[in-house]
């Protein structure tokens, strides 16, 4: 529940703390005086966008707090847990937002800063708030489902969670069987695109590593006439001509002659003896090299023709000779498979029959438990209509669904379908004897479609894990027995929950655990709106207002105090 609320530099609002109470707590006030501004406030605690023009004038930011009291075993824990948020045991929770002037959010969950995202999604668990807008909804039939479904809720949740998985599947099968059909002359483009792709690979008949290879090739022969020049002069040097190896020989035999003489020369005639046998075996393999080295023109041709093919390759293929096999591969294994897409068509084919037939199985199992639901909401609205003095009322909720052949087969019948099933629900309501039942959204007034609304949440509020409930102005358009009926519905709702209503109907007032008046003061300079709660005294005067206007008389006092006379008791009645 909601245990206080304080507001500071919010609107018109320079600074407001408001303790409410288990209840009903009943806020009351002129036209204007800003009792939307208190549920815009709490609206922003529970993850509304905020902005800076909620920032008072002449203010830097807007705060807005609350405290809140977890009931046991709500979501919420949780939630804030997930958030790594810490939750006393006691269950209080201090939510906290600050708005700057530059549209700045700021906020807190027991001091712990959070995201609007966060917020949003702790916020509903916290504080429902139903006002003209919810009884609008009424008129959207589309909306209907939520509400039967809200109201079977545990029987129908491990059946809406199959359903949903299974048609989450066949959503998902179903587009890639409508891709893979669309794609069919795409797919024989590529077919053609691929099959020339790998010819040209396969043509040339690359090997790993060929580039390399050829470039290494390319880089001698184009160069035999420098590598054989360099090996003739090198062999002419040290064999031909120039006599370089006679002339290290004549030196070995000189110094091995005098070499009796002088022992001090025998570590260098080792050396020369060394060096000449090893030059000796150089000039044979030079030898050797000179008479195979032949320039080939034609070899260098091929070359540069096989160089040539690969750039081209490279071009569209790959970097590498190797990267253009992998490609090739590539090409391969993408063709084997396109060349499966009829097997591959056909087992999604299967594949998306069986879902249907499953999901048609889990779509009828959650229409029969909507149908029986629907009768007992049905009933069970119409009880409360009749507490609510729409005594001769008829209520009624239909469950149809619509035929279409691009549907599922369900009892041999095509069905539309969708997210939440096959079915379509409506209200349907008969609000004076002899008339048929018809369509909610056409024929309902206002004061009707309030007081529908509050017989759905009466009923709803008992399985609901929400402690607080906020209507705002839902007594609009209803006046007289239905004021006083719906004044006794929302006590009575307030016996299991905190119930904060805004009210303009002194029926709704009278009934008050706890009252509440918003006024305006306005100065010279500003103008404020303040929120007090009344004392037993000024009840009185604000009903008497509510009764007659700006004229409070000593007629309407008294009629004022009769009222809250008989609201405690129609309550001790009811608590009983």
């Amino acid at each position: 529940m909601l245990h206080e609320l304080t507001i500071r530099n919010f609107a018109i609002i320079k600074s407001v703390t408001i303790s409410f109470r288990r209840g009903l707590n009943i806020l009351t006030g002129e036209t204007g005086a800003g009792k939307s501004i208190i549920i815009d406030a709490i609206g922003l605690l529970l993850g509304e966008r905020g902005s800076a023009e909620f920032v008072r004038h002449g203010e830097k930011r807007a705060e807005v707090e609350g405290l809140f009291e977890l009931p046991k075993h709500s979501p919420a824990y949780a939630i804030c847990e997930g958030f790594g948020v810490q939750v006393e045991a006691d269950g209080m929770l201090v939510v906290r937002r600050d708005i700057s002037l530059q549209g700045k959010n700021v906020i807190r969950v027991n001091g712990q800063l959070v995201t609007l995202a966060m917020l949003r999604e702790l916020g509903p668990w916290l504080v429902q708030i139903h006002g003209q807008h919810d009884a609008h909804t009424l008129m959207q039939a589309d909306k209907h489902i939520g509400w039967l479904d809200a109201y079977g809720e545990s029987e129908l949740s491990k059946t809406k969670q199959e359903y949903a998985q299974l048609y989450s599947a066949y959503r998902k099968t179903r587009q890639d069987l409508e891709r893979m059909a669309k794609n069919e002359r795409e797919l024989a483009q590529r077919i053609d695109l691929l099959t020339y792709q790998l010819q040209e690979i396969e043509e040339a008949s690359l090997e790993p590593g060929e580039d390399d290879k050829l470039l290494g090739l390319r880089k001698k022969w184009s160069n035999v006439e420098k590598v054989f020049a360099g090996i003739e002069d090198a062999y002419q040097s040290l064999y031909g001509e120039h006599h370089g190896l006679d002339w290290l020989g004549h030196a070995m035999s000189e110094l091995e002659r005098v070499l009796p003489y002088d022992d001090s020369l025998a570590p260098i005639v080792d050396s020369i003896r060394s060096a000449y046998y090893q030059i000796e075996d150089a000039v044979q393999s030079l030898r050797q090299v000179r008479e195979q080295l032949e320039f080939s023109p034609e070899e260098l041709a091929e070359v540069e023709r096989r160089l040539d093919l690969i750039s081209s390759l490279r071009r569209k293929y790959g970097k590498t000779v190797n990267d253009i096999l992998e490609y090739a591969a590539a090409v391969q294994d993408e063709l084997e498979e396109i060349q499966h897409y009829d097997d591959r068509l056909q087992k999604l084919e299967s594949h998306l029959k069986e879902l249907a037939d499953d999901l048609a199985v889990e779509a009828l199992e959650l229409s029969v438990k909507r149908r029986e639901l629907a009768k007992r909401l049905a009933a069970a609205i119409e009880q409360q209509l009749h507490e609510l003095c729409m005594e001769r009322a008829r209520f009624a909720i239909e469950v149809r669904q619509q035929p279409d052949e691009q549907g599922i087969e369900v009892e041999g019948v095509k069905r539309q379908i969708n997210a939440r099933g096959i079915d379509q629900v409506e209200f349907m309501i008969a609000p004076n004897p002899g008339e048929p039942l018809r369509p909610l959204a056409k024929i309902a007034s206002g004061g009707e479609l309030s007081r529908i609304m509050l017989a759905i949440k009466t009923i709803l509020a008992s399985s609901d894990q929400v402690e607080t409930f906020i209507f705002d102005e839902i007594d609009t358009g209803v006046s007289g027995r239905a004021a006083q009926a719906i004044a006794e519905k929302l006590a009575r709702v307030a016996q299991h929950r905190q119930v904060l209503c805004i009210s303009h109907l002194p029926q709704v007032a009278s009934m008050a655990d706890v009252h509440f008046l918003i006024y305006k003061e306005m100065g010279e300079q500003e103008t404020v709106t303040n929120v007090t709660p009344l004392t037993d005294e000024e009840r009185v005067i604000e009903l008497a207002r509510m009764l007659g206007g700006a004229e409070v008389t000593e007629k309407t006092k008294e009629h004022a105090q009769e009222m809250i006379l008989m609201g405690k008791e129609r309550k001790a009645v009811n608590a009983n």
